[in-house]
């Protein structure tokens, strides 16, 4: 050795293995090493010192006065290090939980919940998958997802998985502030009739022009889509303003929307739907009922 970096912690333990048996022997065999070996490693640690530590009999070594001091050192140093590599093993692991979820149902929620869940959870790592909804039931079929937040129900049963309702969010008109309807305070469903409709493309989510033509079928219209985004809602308000045109989501989508764009509550109002949570129940993540407790107080206080 010829710096101080140099000193290991190893060699820290056959010093305080030597002194404590008194005998480069019996620690040699305690420490599962020759004597040689041990003998050349304490060598080197006396060497590193500019000083002897031990005075070295026929059959027993000591302590000199230097080693005598060292010793007390090393074996602070070595019982702080060991203490220290037993409170990181006592610790839990890193847990990632992995949350799907669609933006226009957690709008105005998200944020708070995880603030609040990393505040309390520090050790917990939330992994967030912005996901198309077909693409979110697939990864949660497939193990891939803890929790799932969407609007969507499961178009087939994902095993394992158990739901809940989160919060009942109004359905709403949104158009440019420059639009014909945007002059009335609550739109009845026939007035759109002929009026040109945006809607999300059925390969990303199969459940939303199926659920506009059902809630429209009882006033006798229509839709009249001249647009279908497959990118989702974000997409949706580019081409409303683009194409002078209309489209009906959830309230909570309002949040994230221009401010050139407007929304109108229907009158008479169709149902509500449902945000959802739903979570594996195969192999759970210790920390899935925290986060989905501070997501259900979070939903609640936005009502």
């Amino acid at each position: 050795m010829s710096s101080p970096e140099e000193v290991e912690l190893r060699h820290l333990r056959y010093f305080i293995a030597v002194a404590k048996h008194g005998s480069f022997n019996r620690a040699a065999q305690t420490l599962h090493l020759t004597q040689p070996a041990l003998s050349r490693q304490v060598k080197d640690l006396e060497e590193e010192l500019s000083v002897p530590l031990f005075v070295r009999g026929k059959n027993a070594v000591t302590l000199t006065a230097a080693g005598d001091s060292f010793y007390e050192e090393a074996r602070e140093i070595i019982a702080r290090v060991d203490l220290a590599i037993q409170r990181i093993r006592n610790q839990p692991h890193t847990e990632i939980l992995r949350v799907g979820y669609a933006p226009s149902v957690t709008a105005g929620v998200l944020p708070s919940v995880l603030q609040r869940f990393h505040a309390e959870y520090p050790r917990v790592r939330v992994e967030l998958a912005d996901l198309f909804p077909k693409d979110m039931m697939n990864k949660a079929r497939d193990g891939e997802l803890d929790i799932v937040i969407t609007l969507e129900t499961p178009g087939s049963p994902v095993p394992h998985f158990r739901w809940e309702g989160l919060s009942r969010i109004r359905i709403v008109l949104v158009m440019p502030a420059n639009h014909a309807l945007a002059k009335l305070k609550r739109i009845p469903p026939s007035r759109l009739r002929e009026v040109p409709l945006v809607g999300l493309a059925p390969e990303s989510f199969p459940e939303h022009v199926p659920y506009v033509r059902k809630i429209l079928k009882p006033f006798d219209v229509r839709p009249h889509f001249v647009a279908l985004e497959r990118d989702g809602v974000s997409t949706m308000f580019a081409s409303i303003e683009a194409l002078n045109a209309a489209a009906i989501l959830a309230e909570s989508a309002v949040s994230f929307m221009p401010r050139s764009l407007v929304c109108r509550p229907f009158f008479p109002a169709f149902d509500p739907v449902i945000a959802k949570v739903g979570w594996s129940q195969k192999n759970p993540k210790p920390h899935t009922s925290a986060f989905i407790e501070i997501l259900r107080k979070a939903a609640q206080h936005q009502k």
